[in-house]
């Protein structure tokens, strides 16, 4: 999800920025999801960013409802900054890579701060609820306007990452929830643009995901349970902190066009 506090030159304030404003230009949005156990689900985030001053980003995520703040757990892939180009030219490779034809798919007392964590390059903090919100430091929260944007996080946890000024490779912000939705694997895709919600953005993402349907997937396997979605296989040694199962087939779906404005759910 596009979604940044953004600072002033006289202090941090609260504001919904759009990917693609003179502030912040975010592209190649790449999503990583598998559930690593039935009730929690592995996310890794990247994209390319441009921002002209610090900003904060917010990642809503579905987690189970009362799991407090220790659903969330971070994980730190500065040793894998290239993980999505990498797996970008996995998919490129004329070997082994297997493909279904036709295109792919789209789809009262004052509160204890929240705990900020240092990941990799990033500093970061997990919000479990709306209310606390107020709890986090400040330059990080963010507005009611998200909320009434898309009513469906309003008890829903969010990660919130501090992001630096400069047009960079954003190498990808990772973490383990525990999901309400164990059947499904979640990928945050909903645009907010001004402050304002639209029924549909331009989409720029790639989203690459493990199931257990794709365990021992083989050149000989049907496609069409996929929807047309490409597949291709990891090295051995490419487990990147436990994200990834190696040696397991990975998926991806791309979605580069106009689409409803919406997070996307794949069957797990």
């Amino acid at each position: 999800m596009c979604c940044f506090s953004v600072a002033s030159p006289t202090g941090w304030f609260s504001r919904i920025r759009a990917a693609l404003t003179p502030q912040v230009r975010v592209s190649a949005t790449n999503i990583f999801a598998r559930r690593v156990t039935q009730d929690t689900q592995a996310l890794a985030y990247g994209m390319d960013l441009d921002a002209r001053q610090a900003i904060a980003m917010v990642l809503p995520l579905p987690v189970a409802p009362g799991s407090g703040e220790d659903a969330v757990t971070f994980v730190d892939l500065t040793r894998h900054p290239r993980m999505f180009q990498d797996w970008q030219r996995m998919f490129e490779a004329p070997m082994p890579l297997m493909r279904k034809g036709g295109p792919s798919l789209p789809y009262g007392a004052a509160a204890k701060t929240l705990v900020v964590h240092t990941v990799g390059s990033f500093v970061a903090s997990y919000v479990p609820t709306r209310a606390d919100f107020t709890r986090l430091d400040p330059r990080f929260r963010m507005p009611n306007v998200l909320f009434d944007a898309v009513p469906a996080y309003s008890d829903y946890g969010f990660a919130v990452f501090q992001l630096e000024t400069g047009k960079t490779t954003v190498h990808p912000m990772a973490m383990t929830f525990l999901t309400r939705e164990p059947d499904r694997l979640f990928f945050p895709t909903v645009h907010i643009h001004d402050g304002h919600f639209k029924k549909t953005a331009k989409f720029d993402h790639a989203l690459y995901y493990q199931t257990l349907r794709c365990t021992g997937l083989g050149e000989t396997t049907p496609h069409g349970e996929f929807e047309g979605d490409a597949v291709g296989w990891l090295a051995p040694d490419d487990s990147h902190e436990g994200l990834v199962v190696p040696q397991q087939a990975m998926l991806r779906r791309t979605l580069r066009q106009r689409l409803p404005n919406q997070d996307t759910w794949i069957a797990a």
